[in-house]
């Protein structure tokens, strides 16, 4: 058996269950590690190998592991194909090793010097669909008349009676494979699809030691040709073929799964009857039966594109739902101050962070950070911060050891390639004094009550590359007055309507400045506001998040 391992941004991966055992989980000395993904244990789960096959055993996880519907807990499962494993943010799909398509047909590569008298009768959607008479043939195979239509009219009819009900996709292959077979008095056939990469993938077949030739195959899915062989002795590439001397096959026939100009795979079918081969009419047949199961293939794909999405939407939904409860649910009252907090992702969910803190001392911390990345994964790793800032809050530390120990802790674990800006104050509403730490995070910007602007600065490394950086506190006095602003880049970056400028600080001091005695809440919702007409974009094409701070008395 093998391993199909699904990540939870669509990626895929295959893996052999060939060794006497694999591990999976975050650590690196897995045979499948996934750094990555923080719902997963150090060592999360393991196949193993026995008498009575493979199975999967939970390695006492902390989120757990589920088989199919079911938990695993203290016992390992004994795996089949088509089990189903669930463990942090993947699915794992147990399948048969191997290529199935390899087992149930093979391509055979015709000699250069064959000629093309093996394709006794070519024929297109377009052609039969063009075509004004009908022929069918009678039940002696070698007969025709014209202008009868029961046989066709009969078959397409049961097709799309049978076709018409909501079938599981797997399902579907299989009817319309029988449907074919019976339409055409066909022995043997199979269904494959042409997969995203290249390949074709067995979805359905009766019989087995299927052999095509390379070329018919190549015309069938490249020209959207439907081919015939009434006599496979006579092609030169087929007749040494031992599978087609031992299943008897005399005449074959192979039509594209063709929607409008678009291909999704082939149908194939023969027969051993020598006295019956098939006849340009059946292949007229099986190219419109093709056409009809195709149309119906694509539209079932759709279905469950169509239900994947809507769980996708629901999830993202919940995920949304779940991150705003991680940033401040209101703006906390400090006397002598006013303040404001605003975040906006520019998706569903996103890994911008700000929040206000109380020390048991009176004190406050202001915060603001920003995970490299969009989306889910700046995400998961935005939740991992906010949990360690309030934990590490509770020990009330000075800004500098505060921002060292959450780079610490974040250097161990932060996957390859992600970082975090990050700025931590604290203030002293009595004294107005703002103490802070700057782990590469854009400078803040303090507008005096008289009009003048400064630049927080003060700059370290940004959180999770190097686990030893150290950081320094910086301090500042806030006059009656002053406004101070905490921002993320998606504020400072959104470009001009050419994309040729930046918003920049200067432009955003200059704004602050222009502003300085409007309520806060009107400060932000207008800026907002003005980089959206500045940008002529509708929205934002990074998170934007702001926090601002005015001493009153």
């Amino acid at each position: 058996m093998e391993l199909l391992i699904l990540g939870p941004e669509g990626g895929s991966s295959s893996m052999p269950l060939k060794k006497d055992g694999l591990s999976l989980g975050r650590a690196a000395d897995n045979d499948l590690a996934y750094p990555n993904d923080p719902w997963l244990s150090r060592y999360h789960l393991r196949f193993e190998k026995s008498d009575q096959g493979w199975s999967v055993r939970d390695c006492e996880s902390r989120n757990g592991t589920n088989v199919n519907s079911m938990s695993l807990k203290q016992h390992p499962h004994v795996l089949e194909p088509g089990d189903r494993i669930y463990a942090g943010h993947l699915t794992i799909e147990v399948r048969d090793s191997g290529d199935s398509s390899r087992r149930v047909i093979s391509f055979v590569t015709p000699k250069p010097t064959s000629s093309e008298r093996h394709a006794t009768m070519v024929t297109s959607l377009d052609k039969v669909l063009g075509q004004t008479n009908v022929v069918e043939r009678t039940k002696d195979r070698g007969q025709t008349s014209t202008l009868s239509t029961s046989r066709v009219v009969h078959a397409l009819i049961r097709a799309g009676r049978e076709l018409a009900g909501h079938r599981p996709l797997e399902e579907l292959f299989h009817n319309i494979l029988d449907l074919s077979l019976s339409a055409v008095e066909a022995m043997r056939g199979v269904i494959m699809t042409l997969e995203p990469n290249g390949e074709l993938e067995v979805r359905a077949s009766k019989g087995e030691g299927f052999s095509l030739s390379t070329a018919v195959r190549d015309r069938v899915l490249s020209a959207k040709e439907s081919l015939m062989i009434s006599d496979a002795q006579l092609d030169d590439a087929l007749r040494e073929s031992k599978s087609i001397v031992s299943q008897g096959v005399h005449s074959m026939m192979a039509a594209p799964l063709q929607t409008g100009e678009r291909v999704i795979g082939l149908i194939y079918v023969d027969t051993g009857d020598l006295i019956s081969p098939f006849s340009p009419e059946d292949l007229d047949l099986l190219t419109v039966m093709a056409n009809v199961a195709a149309i119906r293939i694509e539209h079932a794909r759709l279905v469950l594109v169509e239900q994947a999405e809507k769980v996708m939407e629901m999830e993202l939904a919940q995920a949304s739902e779940i991150q705003r409860s991680l940033l401040p649910p209101s703006v906390p009252v400090l006397k002598g101050y006013q303040l404001s907090g605003f975040n906006l992702p520019c998706r569903t969910v996103g890994g911008d962070y700000y929040d206000f803190i109380p020390y048991a001392d009176g004190r406050m911390v202001l915060l603001v950070g920003d995970v490299s990345g969009k989306g889910f994964p700046a995400s998961l790793l935005m939740s991992s911060l906010q949990a360690r800032v309030h934990m590490l809050a509770e020990s009330t530390p000075e800004p500098a050891p505060a921002v060292s120990a959450l780079n610490r802790a974040l250097a161990a674990r932060c996957p390859r390639g992600k970082f975090i800006t990050f700025f931590y104050a604290v203030l002293d509403p009595a004294s107005g004094w703002l103490s802070y730490a700057n782990a590469g995070h854009n400078y803040p910007v303090l507008v005096r009550a008289e009009g003048g602007v400064e630049m927080l600065s003060g700059n370290g490394l940004v959180l999770g590359i190097l686990g030893s950086s150290e950081y320094e506190t910086h301090g500042v006095q806030l006059e009656v007055g002053d406004t101070l602003c905490l921002y993320s880049d998606g504020v400072t970056e959104v470009q001009s309507r050419d994309g040729e400028i930046e918003f920049g600080e200067e432009r955003l001091a200059r704004y602050l400045a222009e502003r300085q005695g409007q309520p806060l809440e009107e400060v932000i919702s207008h800026l907002a506001q003005s980089l959206r007409e500045w940008s002529a974009q509708p929205s934002f094409a990074d998170d934007f998040t702001m926090v601002l701070v005015r001493r009153v008395s």
